[in-house]
């Protein structure tokens, strides 16, 4: 009798029943933003790895909040550099594991060809009726658009135009429907093969503060395996490639 298939059989379940055993499920507070690439990347995380992600998308200024009201994630990806490190100071992050795993750019998009134009002109136009933006005091890409408009000088003249969206996904949503004509969005939420459609404006660096995008290990992730291998694996090749095809640029 052969007994190969059998002991083959046998011993390739016994790796499975392993790996599974050592397999985490890792949960992970993300910057709206960074949805569609983090969503792509964690995919592969989990054919390679065998954990599991738990993803959470929102604004970075409510997972703070979240947080220290004890939310047990184990990774916060971030929309900027203070909310890691204020929770590191807090003791609610892991020292020495806080890193940017992307600097973000902001864009001015209408879902419609022809609205936005390629200086950003039609801020000063004024041949709107809504302007969407992310909160301000929740998302980054909220308080920029804030700075983009004080340094063009019509931040008076379109406040009162304002649709303020709770994250940035939201305020997304309020021009890809149409119920505003352009609005303050992520450059990763609109590029897709290197195209934007619609129209738009991306915003130079100049005009607001660089949005680095921070990662940190939060205390209920410390010494745990599946969390150590998701923020390692962010900082690999395939990931990063992934970033970069989502208009991010990498932090050297």
């Amino acid at each position: 009798m052969n007994f190969k298939p059998f002991v083959s059989s046998l011993l390739a379940g016994l790796l499975l029943v392993a790996t599974a055993a050592r397999a985490d499920e890792i949960p992970v507070a993300v910057a709206a933003n960074f949805t569609a690439p983090f969503n792509k990347i964690a995919a592969e995380f989990e054919k390679e790895t065998g954990h599991k992600v738990v993803s959470s998308f929102g604004s970075t200024g409510k997972f703070y909040a979240q947080i220290k009201n004890g939310a047990p994630f184990e990774i916060l990806l971030a929309a900027d550099d203070e909310t890691p490190a204020k929770l590191i100071k807090e003791g609610a992050g892991v020292a020495g594991s806080q890193y940017s795993y992307a600097i973000g750019k902001l864009v001015l998009w209408s879902a419609k060809p022809a609205v936005v134009d390629a200086k950003g002109e039609v801020l000063k136009g004024g041949g709107f009726d809504h302007i969407a933006l992310a909160n301000p005091k929740l998302a980054p890409y909220g308080a920029a658009a804030m700075e983009t408009m004080k340094a063009m000088g019509v931040l008076d003249s379109l406040t009162p135009k304002f649709v303020t969206a709770e994250t940035i996904a939201q305020a997304y949503q309020f021009v890809s429907s149409g119920n505003s004509l352009l609005g303050f969005v992520a450059l990763s939420q609109v590029l897709k093969d290197g195209q934007i459609a619609g129209s738009a404006w991306v915003v130079p660096a100049n005009l607001y503060t660089p949005i680095r995008q921070d990662a940190v290990l939060l205390t209920p992730g410390n010494g745990k395996a599946g969390a150590a291998a998701l923020l390692k694996y962010l900082q690999g090749a395939k990931a990063q490639a992934v970033i970069r095809s989502f208009g991010y640029e990498i932090a050297l």
